[in-house]
């Protein structure tokens, strides 16, 4: 196996952060994927990068060496591509438009409707698991702008300059099988799953603390986690080994339905980023607009949660006053 730049990340996250564990979430890997990413790399360099031990993850002398290359290499060849996307965006920002996304459920939409808008532009996608690493490319101007959710009140990834705005706040849904005794509610209080399994795609920020403390809240700790990509979690649902967080605007596939959680315990807030000083601001708020133009064509297959909105205002698009959307 040949070293690469990505590796060298990987080793600089469990430095950074003393454990493969907590490296695992700061990456958007699932820590098993991690361990052998790191027994390859290790094998690669001929010994052992960390000791590991209950503490964490301590750098070996031969860690040390590879570290001390690596915080020398990482910035260098980030400046580089920096420099290199910047010059190559820097012609007119209506000839392309560079979208990343974290399993967006607007994505799709916002893509159709400015391609029927500019048919002449360039549309490229760039999905991710990590809403920091899209914030860094759009950061480094390798992408225009990235569609990100996160948990209730949580703030956007700082430390990438970036102005972000909020296109919309749902509350969050249970997916559950047809046949589960609770399928034919029309809401489920949380308390009532404590009893259940879950399942969850990577980056899924609603099963970090935010989940963990609306269970708190509702007098459980959650049961086993089952971590899987999206397709994989649906099959699990199906297959009745445990049930899953889903976006309100999820479309279920046969045999599975979605669920109001009772009193909105968990909130999803969609969010737009871009940085203020590339070409792409100056077609922001015209993106923006269509964003939530997104969302709303998102709703027209799910009247019931509509419906829902036209009664809870707080959710929902958020316009301000003048017309805008909440700055996030």
């Amino acid at each position: 196996m040949n070293l690469e730049l990505r590796h060298l990340r990987v080793i600089c996250a469990i430095a950074e952060t003393g454990s493969v564990t907590r490296a695992a979430s700061t990456l958007g890997l699932a820590q098993p994927a991690l361990t052998a990413q790191l027994q390859r790399i290790e094998r690669a360099l001929g010994g052992p990068l960390f000791e590991r031990d209950r503490r964490g993850a301590r750098p070996t002398a031969l860690g040390e060496l590879v570290l001390d290359r690596a915080r020398v290499l990482l910035p260098a060849m980030k400046g580089l591509q920096d420099e290199a996307a910047r010059l190559a965006g820097a012609g007119d920002p209506l000839t392309r438009y560079r979208f990343g996304g974290v399993n967006s459920p607007i994505l799709g939409r916002l893509v159709h409707r400015l391609a029927a808008e500019q048919p002449e532009v360039r549309i490229t996608t760039y999905a991710s698991w990590s809403v920091d690493e899209l914030a860094q490319l759009v950061a480094g101007g390798r992408l225009d702008f990235a569609v990100i959710g996160v948990c209730g009140d949580a703030g956007p990834p700082p430390g990438f300059g970036l102005s972000w705005r909020e296109v919309a706040v749902d509350p969050i849904f249970v997916l559950l099988p047809q046949t589960h005794p609770m399928a034919s509610r029309d809401e489920v209080c949380l308390a009532d799953l404590r009893r259940e399994q879950w399942v969850a795609a990577p980056g899924d920020g609603c099963f970090g603390d935010c989940f963990a403390a609306a269970c708190a809240r509702a007098g459980f700790t959650p049961r086993k986690l089952y971590e899987a990509d999206v397709r994989a979690c649906v099959d699990l649902v199906d297959a009745g080994v445990g049930v899953a967080l889903c976006q309100a605007t999820f479309r279920p596939p046969a045999g599975l339905v979605t669920r109001r959680l009772a009193g909105a315990p968990l909130r999803w807030r969609l969010l737009l980023g871009w940085r203020p000083d590339a070409p792409a601001a100056r077609v922001a708020e015209a993106v923006l607009e269509m964003a939530v133009a997104a969302y709303t064509d998102a709703l027209a297959p799910h009247p019931d949660y509509l419906a829902w909105l036209l009664r809870h205002p707080d959710f929902g698009a958020q316009p301000t006053v003048a017309g805008g959307v909440r700055t996030a």
